[in-house]
């Protein structure tokens, strides 16, 4: 299965994204793990995308594509792979489609999170990530058993330089104004779209992206 995941950041991606791959056993295909690799290795378009990041920012689409299809096309991802934060704009879109076609595996699904806007300035204010295995904790609603340490490995957990409020009102302003319209992309190619209402608690919200998966299996 080949699907992607839609929605503001702080709307659950995450928190889904690890349900799902202990589930169905595929891989978290993250543009904000892929940056945040190549910013640590000091890569070219690595330190190009970090320029973009620290202002909240979109990664230009010829950086985010280069590395995305990079990812995909690892081996891990050969049996399906689950995309979160790619594609944001019309042309990676469509970059993606292409590709797809060329190996005869296209996009089967677009989950979109759905959650008021306001909500989202205290879910991300209250998020933090494990330095380790990036495994998201959020001090209110999800927090972790051992303040600052991570229930999974046990390593410490931090704030992310974008989440603060400057950056995510940025990051908002460009799901609205360029992510938003995929939504109406993939509905006229005839892609199955499926808007998930994420501030019900988690069990409930992965219990609707479940049956949406099952159709796609």
């Amino acid at each position: 299965m080949q699907f992607v995941f839609l929605g503001p950041p702080g709307s659950g991606k995450g928190t889904q994204s690890a349900l799902i791959i202990e589930k169905y056993k595929i891989p978290h295909v993250s543009t904000g793990d892929i940056f945040r690799k190549a910013i640590a290795e000091q890569s070219p378009l690595g330190l190009e995308a970090q320029k973009y990041i620290a202002k909240g920012e979109l990664v230009p689409d010829d950086i985010t594509i280069e590395l995305l299809l990079r990812r995909i096309n690892q081996d891990d991802c050969k049996n399906g792979f689950l995309l979160d934060g790619f594609p944001r704009t019309i042309p990676q879109a469509e970059a993606l489609d292409l590709h797809g076609k060329r190996i005869n595996r296209p996009i089967q699904l677009v989950l979109n999170m759905v959650i008021e806007e306001t909500l989202l300035l205290n879910r991300v204010d209250g998020r933090r990530v494990c330095k380790e295995c990036n495994t998201s904790f959020n001090l209110k609603s999800k927090p972790p058993i051992n303040p600052g340490i991570c229930d999974r490995c046990e390593c410490e957990l931090y704030q992310r330089s974008d989440d603060n409020p400057e950056s995510i009102k940025t990051r908002l302003h460009q799901h609205r104004t360029k992510t938003s319209p995929l939504l109406e992309y993939y509905r006229k190619n005839g892609t199955l779209v499926a808007n998930i209402d994420s501030l019900r608690d988690i069990p409930t919200v992965f219990k609707e992206i479940d049956s949406y998966l099952e159709k796609i299996k």
